[in-house]
């Protein structure tokens, strides 16, 4: 199915401007392999050239089920290739939850962990706390190296950096409880969470991570299911607590799946976007746009985005789609993917009734890229007990 637009002369509060509008083809039925298009819960995804032949594929974390990857032959067409990677083996005599020998994946990261040149995976798992550690052997075949990882956990955030600026890839990953600092050490992880993080219990949804503070080491924002925080890295990699100092509590409470850094309105400062759902702690959804003013983050999320309540939002990403300069944004709620324009000034415009109008499903995340090598930016939604979603952006 294709959806159309013209260009609008869009009118917003005390804006308007006119804009071309991106033109999509929904290609999921001819361009995904059937493992994607049955109602599986794909959790997470990452883009990278999985077996180093130039074109983006897709890395997916699926809950209860083998994990996927999905190969990209260069024009945007998707293979499965999940028999790169190894089946798991059951090894005990009864089953110790019901979908065993696979796990509750959540979360997953993409990086080369090894430092060969090629990218690994590490995918981290909620209910049954067993996390997933694979090695590239170059070719994009993959060794379950999973024995390597120092720690385990109720898990549902992973992300992976060089933090302490060594040349090495480090990871964090965000718990039901402490959350992890594994330091790469020429390839061994180890767990140096004591020293590095702060030790506080929460349920953390999501890690995020920038160079807040402009010198040159990243910064990181933890999302969780009832207070965030801001955590500003000393260039080693330790972490302080500098919440206070940047975020009212008001604008950091709320049940967050997702945290974005972003330079919403082009000034140069990084903002935040928290998006918040209605779902284990019965906190209002209210989505929170905070603006960066002079080193202090302030809500401007209903000037903005020009609603708080209206949708819990699972995902939230923001990309330049239409290639004008300034950072769109993405989300994923409970009923349907959305998208919104920005003005250049920071001010978004709904277009989603007018871009994939029929477009349905719970969905978990978004990834966007130039998957068929055109020069526009595609889209791949990961769904929740449906099917996967890839749509094209084609010139008019």
């Amino acid at each position: 199915m294709k959806y159309y637009l013209q260009s609008l002369f869009i009118i917003f509060p005390s804006l308007v401007f006119c804009q071309e509008l991106p033109f999509f083809v929904n290609q999921s039925s001819q361009n995904l392999p059937e493992i994607v298009l049955q109602p599986t819960n794909t959790m997470d995804m990452r883009v990278g050239d999985v077996n180093g032949d130039g074109f983006p594929d897709l890395v997916l974390a699926v809950e209860f089920f083998k994990n996927i990857i999905l190969i990209n032959d260069g024009t945007g067409k998707f293979l499965d290739g999940s028999h790169r990677l190894p089946d798991k083996k059951a090894v005990l005599n009864e089953d110790p939850y019901p979908y065993y020998p696979y796990h509750d994946s959540e979360d997953v990261a993409l990086e080369d962990f090894d430092n060969d040149g090629d990218l690994d995976i590490l995918i981290v798992t909620e209910d049954d706390e067993t996390n997933e550690y694979y090695l590239n052997d170059g070719k994009g075949y993959f060794e379950d190296v999973s024995h390597q990882l120092p720690v385990k956990g109720v898990s549902n955030a992973v992300i992976a950096h060089d933090f302490d600026n060594d040349g090495w890839i480090d990871v964090m990953i965000g718990n039901n409880g402490q959350n992890y600092y594994l330091k790469n050490d020429h390839g061994k992880f180890l767990n140096e969470t004591n020293g590095r993080l702060p030790l506080r219990n929460d349920i953390t949804q999501d890690l995020e991570a920038n160079d807040f503070d402009k010198d040159v080491d990243l910064d990181l924002i933890v999302a969780n299911e009832h207070e965030n925080y801001l955590l500003i890295n000393d260039g080693t990699g330790k972490f302080e607590d500098a919440t206070t100092k940047y975020i009212n509590k008001e604008y950091r409470n709320g049940e967050t799946r997702e945290a974005d850094f972003a330079d919403i309105n082009g000034d140069g400062e990084v903002d935040l976007y928290f998006a918040n759902v209605n779902l284990f702690q019965k906190y209002e959804p209210v989505q929170s746009l905070l603006i960066n003013i002079n080193g202090k983050f302030v809500d401007e999320t209903l000037d903005r985005l020009g609603f708080t309540d209206l949708h819990s939002v699972l995902d939230a990403d923001f990309v330049d789609i239409d290639n004008d300069g300034d950072l769109d944004l993405f989300y994923q709620t409970f009923e349907r993917p959305r998208i919104f324009l920005n003005d250049g000034k920071g001010y978004f415009k709904d277009i989603t009734e007018n871009t994939f109008p029929e477009l349905r499903g719970m969905g978990m995340d978004i990834e966007v890229a130039d998957f068929n090598g055109d020069g526009l930016m595609d889209i791949y939604f990961g769904n929740f007990k449906t099917g996967d979603n890839l749509l094209l952006q084609v010139r008019k």
